[in-house]
């Protein structure tokens, strides 16, 4: 059975989420050298719970805490101290690197995976094939909350149809990524919409809501693409592009939407828990194995070779913040 079947199927799923809250109770007498803990984005969540998984079968020993509280409750955690390592899957802010510097907390970036962000419609949808930036800028921008209500306010080709919309809640890094990418200006989302942290949660309601768009993760597309339609978006040389199949991400072809996904890593856990570089190197030996089968993009090898090197040499900060949407990840690591 392949691992994404594995992955689709309930009861394995279940059993990944009671090793993230169990494993830690492994040897519980060990000093807390011993210990390593990772919390951040959904999206990339089962990268590191598989990851963390197959490490505490090459060392039973291990207590490895795997938590989802999405990319900026994550990052909160992480500048306060309280983690060793955060997912995300956004680049770290302004702000937050502040506040990492005022704990003096400093951070190695590693891109783990790429990702291409899905925009889902209904399966009665027969209209909304492709949709360029300037309409999902109307519909998601700030300035159309409580007055695009309407598909026909999207484009007059759209019928006179109730607009219901299913995203990530506000503080995700998928809500700030596709914010920033369709509008140009981060936190410039509309609230009137129906939130939250739990992608399946937002697939259940676009699939049960004939007038529904959203829009998930890559992953989350790829389990459920029997409920949904996958909706093409504009690429800058208009052509109408879609994330799948997912070499369209690695290869840049889909532009408007892919992303990175990250973990950042404590300097000083990397300097003073043997435990956590030792865990780092396994899971970026060892993640391009599980990436493809939850249904994100491995990076390419090159990215690889750097992302190691990165990890011998210990350089903190972020190199992505001017990074676009489509550009090749290695002109940044």
């Amino acid at each position: 059975m392949s691992f994404r079947r594995r992955f689709k199927d309930s009861f394995f799923l279940t059993s990944l989420m009671f090793i993230a809250s169990s494993i830690t109770s492994c040897n519980g007498g060990q000093e807390l050298k011993s210990q390593v803990s990772i919390d951040g984005a959904a999206v990339g969540f089962f990268v590191s719970l598989a990851v963390a998984e197959e490490y505490g079968k090459a060392k039973p020993e291990a207590q490895v805490s795997v938590a989802s509280s999405g990319t900026g409750g994550g990052i909160s955690k992480f500048c306060a101290g309280d983690i060793d390592i955060v997912g995300a899957s956004r680049t770290i802010r302004d702000e937050e690197i502040k506040k990492c510097k005022s704990k003096n907390i400093e951070f190695v970036e590693f891109p783990i995976a790429l990702d291409g962000i899905a925009v889902i419609a209904n399966r009665q949808n027969n209209f909304a094939k492709c949709l360029t930036i300037k309409e999902l800028s109307t519909i998601w921008s700030a300035k159309s909350d409580g007055k695009i209500l309407n598909w026909n306010q999207v484009n007059p080709k759209f019928p006179n149809q109730q607009l219901k919309l299913y995203a990530p809640a506000s503080d995700t890094g998928t809500f700030d990524y596709m914010t920033q990418a369709v509008t140009g200006k981060v936190k410039n989302g509309r609230t009137d919409y129906t939130p939250s942290h739990n992608q399946n949660l937002l697939v259940q309601g676009v699939s049960g809501d004939a007038s529904a768009l959203g829009y998930v993760g890559i992953s989350y597309y790829i389990q459920n693409q029997d409920k949904l339609n996958l909706v093409a978006v504009e690429s800058p040389t208009g052509k109408c592009e879609k994330p799948v199949p997912v070499d369209n991400v690695i290869k840049n072809i889909y532009t408007p939407l892919s992303r990175p996904l990250f973990i950042y890593v404590s300097k000083k856990s990397l300097d003073s828990k043997p435990a956590v570089k030792e865990f780092v190197e396994f899971y970026l030996e060892n993640s391009w194995k599980w990436v493809d089968s939850v249904g994100y993009v491995a990076l390419p090898d090159e990215a690889y070779v750097k992302v190691k090197q990165k990890l011998i040499t210990g350089e903190t900060g972020t190199k992505f913040k001017k990074a676009k949407p489509g550009q090749p990840i290695t002109n940044f690591i």
